[in-house]
């Protein structure tokens, strides 16, 4: 590990890694088991990539864990993996908190049960690094996110501000709509993983994803473990990022 440490500082470390963590289903189906067997193995592959992102000098990782699409699943599935989310939040949080790490969850919490919400929200609180300190890494879990919702919440918030002043609102720039976005305040993506071979990002951050690098993996979600973050870490320093400009 500290050989790995020493050769990350000679690389380009992205800053922000976000990862669509998919093949939970699949992985379990390929055991005979049921799905749910499958999301609760990928919570270790989530402690195995904090830990990977720590060592690796990552300064934020940001995972998808239940899309606004998802409520549409069968609603003992989304009963489990609500109380799934509550479970290991309840447990790591101890872990997390001595490791450095500042827990942030975003997403449209109206759809979240009452008792959810305000332990994600304890949760964030008990992570905040005491004052004058600054944490070794920011996890933030999307959970009740849609890319589209989010633009759409940060749109009607801008119109609501400059409804008495139109003239403003023309005037306005792509940077007062991100700072209106839930991830305001957070640097976008460097780099976006989706693991299980699907080669899309499933409305997801649709505006923060501008110039994100893209990295699509057939691993299923709960074999995505240290190694295989440290081979995407591996692929993201060997891109050329222009940005639409010539080098």
């Amino acid at each position: 590990m500290e050989e790995f440490k020493e050769n990350t500082k000679e690389k380009n470390v992205p800053t922000h890694v976000s990862i669509i963590m998919d093949g939970n289903g699949r992985w379990a189906k390929l055991r005979g088991r049921e799905r749910v067997y499958g999301h609760s193995n990928g919570v270790g592959s989530v402690r195995a990539c904090v830990e990977a992102a720590i060592e690796c000098g990552v300064r934020y990782l940001s995972l998808f864990a239940f899309s606004q699409e998802n409520w549409g699943r069968p609603a003992d599935e989304v009963d489990t993996l609500m109380n799934m989310i509550f479970k290991a939040i309840d447990q790591e949080l101890g872990t997390l908190i001595k490791q450095g790490v500042r827990l942030r969850v975003l997403g449209d919490f109206s759809r979240l049960d009452p008792a959810l919400a305000e332990a994600v929200r304890l949760a964030e609180a008990s992570s905040i690094p005491p004052a004058g300190e600054e944490p070794v890494l920011d996890l933030v879990i999307f959970l009740s996110y849609s890319g589209k919702w989010d633009i759409l919440q940060a749109a009607k918030s801008l119109a609501r501000d400059y409804m008495s002043d139109p003239s403003g609102l023309e005037k306005a720039g792509p940077q007062e709509l991100a700072s209106r976005l839930v991830t305001a305040g957070i640097p976008d993506p460097d780099l976006i993983i989706r693991t299980s071979g699907e080669s899309r990002i499933s409305n997801y951050l649709l505006w923060q994803a501008a110039y994100s690098e893209f990295l699509f993996v057939d691993t299923l979600w709960p074999d995505f473990r240290k190694d295989e973050f440290r081979s995407a870490l591996e692929e993201f320093s060997k891109r050329d990022r222009r940005y639409g400009k010539v080098k």
